[in-house]
């Protein structure tokens, strides 16, 4: 689980990520980050529409997302915001399957914010 330090809690700071922050798509999931000058912990917000499904699949695709962003809080530098939007077709992916597609959005974007 995410502690309240690793999450994104206001609507302005979701807006500022998903506007000027760098992104990755796939099937799943669009992951979007933006790295500031700032420290501070990581944080990871979460947008799962309606468009995924009923509250119980949207709950449940949350909480895997949660779990897998704690696994990888450590690779996160300091200072870096994270938003992941689940599409619809998040609603069928298991776990694993979820986890693939953060771990290879978080690596390509990690990869340019070091070349930037």
């Amino acid at each position: 689980m995410l502690a309240r330090q690793n999450r994104l809690t206001r609507g302005v700071d979701y807006r500022q990520v998903v506007r000027r922050g760098r992104r990755c798509g796939g099937r799943q999931l669009v992951t979007s980050l933006l790295s500031s000058s700032e420290g501070g912990a990581p944080r990871f917000g979460f947008i799962i529409s309606k468009q995924v499904g009923t509250a119980v699949v949207r709950n449940t695709v949350r909480r895997r997302l949660k779990a897998v962003c704690a696994e990888f809080l450590d690779r996160v530098p300091e200072g870096t915001d994270v938003v992941i939007r689940a599409l619809p077709a998040s609603a069928t992916a298991d776990f694993w399957e979820l986890r693939a597609g953060v771990d290879r959005c978080l690596n390509r974007l990690l990869a340019e914010s070091v070349r930037a």
